[in-house]
């Protein structure tokens, strides 16, 4: 059985202020641990990721 699906867009550098990725909005840890998350926690992420990503392109605007 293979892990929960990545959200990842090869567009891999960290935001310094908050942590998150810059293509995917997740954090290092998050991104570390993604093949191992519990479903839960994987679904916690994914519904945070868009206001995250959100917050990050408004930051660049």
């Amino acid at each position: 059985m293979s892990g929960p699906k990545s959200p990842c867009t090869d567009v891999c550098a960290l935001d310094r202020r908050t942590g998150w990725c810059l293509g995917c909005g997740r954090t290092a840890a998050e991104i570390q641990s993604w093949k191992k998350a519990q479903p839960h926690q994987v679904r916690k992420v994914l519904a945070d990721l868009p206001r995250r990503l959100a917050k990050l392109k408004a930051r660049r605007s």
